[in-house]
């Protein structure tokens, strides 16, 4: 039975028959809730285009895929149990239990965030959360990993990693074990990787889907519309924007140019560090966590020349270090009296407030990176050894592309593929290549229409693709 009624005000009420007592929702923390989540959701096909402008034009349309499939494994997830084991009231220290199974008893009662909004828009919020942070991780399998494996990888990963910690955390953990155990993709350190984004168009409009979305990311997780929501917001965009022009002059220094991906790995950067202060600092300190975030992120992108390890995406530099950074910085910038803007909370505050309690802040984001880097590990060593499920694409995927080779499907009609690029030749290296040629012997079609002046009609085309080392020509031929 639900227990729900709306009295003479419009008032939303919910009546406990265990205590006898009736508790009021309010209407606007609903509806401000259910906004947030509308902008975090876009947020995750955001992240599918910005790590699609970043890779070769091959392999752009999977990360794209994998950022929809992420959503979708993740909301089955969530519903199955991952609600349950994250948010549970009766869960222990470590995990939670199976109380809301199936989302059993998930509706109308009070959520464990906030009494003012039911667990079900509590629920659907806190998803959006769960469904965001594996896309990380996915970024970590681009250009080398099979599409298949990484949807149960995500399911588990959400389910033995995510859900344990129980709250959102930007750091190096899990997606760094990724780049690890999968390797170097085909081709690194010679001049076949050393490329640029293919489409910076897609990695703006891919940030301004996250840029968007973080409204809601960082203000709806006040979990009511108060001057605390407000101040996240305005800080959420502060810091992004200083974050991005750090970034970009540090770039400018190199080059003499003005780079858009530059601004945008700042941006990026930026709102990765604001997070966990959202709602805990003020704007001065915003503008602070946007310059260091800039820059040392910017200088992170180096670590990988330094210690060999092939992340393109600059995730460790973006995500690890400027989560690192957001949490450091949180532990000396969070201000009381910033928290209470809501008329509830009540925190002591961080060094600003006199109570030092950095050590702490640094134990708990070491813990969460250790726990999450030795699961994941385990992760990938038992999928390693389940038929069907090893992650590492093959090398002749890798050379035609993920696109091409998991879904036979392309973000562009054409797709230019350097065959006789080899970093290392071998006899592996050459039966790669003939099967290559003897594939792209049949060549590839798509279907277009062109309109017929002759005869004032709209008819089917078929394009003949036959690709060509180093390059590749076109052939028409009407069907």
């Amino acid at each position: 039975m639900v227990n729900i009624t709306y009295d003479g005000s419009g008032s939303l009420n919910w009546y406990d028959p265990d205590s006898g007592k009736t508790l009021v929702y309010d209407l606007g923390d609903i509806a401000w809730v259910l906004s947030s989540t509308a902008l975090v959701w876009i947020m995750i096909p955001g992240v599918g285009f910005l790590y699609s402008g970043l890779l070769r034009r091959k392999n752009a349309l999977s990360m794209i895929w994998a950022s929809m499939m992420t959503l979708a494994v993740v909301s089955f997830q969530w519903f199955f149990w991952g609600f349950s084991l994250a948010f549970s009231d009766t869960a222990s220290p470590f995990i939670g239990d199976l109380r809301y199974f199936g989302l059993r008893g998930v509706l109308e009662k009070p959520s464990i965030g906030s009494p003012r909004i039911p667990s079900i828009a509590y629920c659907i919020f806190q998803l959006m959360f769960a469904a965001i942070t594996p896309m990380l991780a996915v970024g970590a399998f681009a250009e080398r990993a099979r599409l298949g494996p990484i949807m149960v990888f995500v399911f588990v990963w959400s389910t033995i990693v995510y859900d344990p910690i129980a709250c959102w955390m930007w750091n190096s953990n899990g997606w760094a074990m990724v780049l690890v155990y999968l390797g170097k993709r085909r081709g690194y350190g010679t001049n076949r990787l050393a490329y640029k984004p293919h489409n910076t168009t897609y990695v703006v409009v891919g940030t301004v889907f996250l840029w968007f979305g973080w409204f809601g990311f960082n203000g709806g997780s006040a979990l009511s519309a108060n001057l605390r929501a407000v101040q996240a917001c305005f800080i959420t965009n502060l810091a992004p924007s200083v974050g991005g022009l750090t970034w970009m002059f540090w770039d400018y220094r190199l080059g003499r140019k003005w780079s858009a991906v530059g601004f945008c790995s700042g941006a990026i950067a930026g709102l990765v560090a604001i997070t966990p202060a959202s709602g805990f600092v003020g704007s001065p300190a915003a503008v602070l966590f946007g310059v260091m975030a800039g820059t040392l992120c910017n200088f992170a992108t180096q670590l990988k020349f330094i210690f060999g390890y092939d992340d393109f995406l600059d995730i460790f530099a973006s995500h690890g270090v400027g989560g690192l950074v957001g949490n450091i910085l949180t532990a000396f910038f969070a201000q009381a009296s910033v928290a209470g803007f809501d008329g509830v909370t009540v925190i002591p505050g961080g060094w600003l407030d006199h109570h030092y309690i950095q050590l702490a802040y640094i134990a708990g984001s070491v813990a969460g990176m250790s726990y999450s880097f030795v699961v994941t590990t385990m992760i990938l060593w038992v999928m390693h050894f389940i038929p069907g499920l090893r992650l590492r694409a093959s090398e002749e995927a890798e050379v035609l592309g993920i696109d091409d080779a998991e879904m036979g499907e392309f973000a562009y009609d054409y797709v230019g593929i350097d065959i006789n690029a080899r970093g290392r030749r071998s006899q592996d290296d050459d039966n790669v290549s003939a099967f290559l040629l003897i594939n792209y012997k049949a060549c590839s079609y798509s279907i277009r229409t062109y309109f017929d002046s002759k005869t004032s009609q709209t008819l089917p085309q078929r394009l003949r693709y036959c690709y060509e080392a180093p390059h590749f020509r076109q052939n028409h031929a009407l069907l």
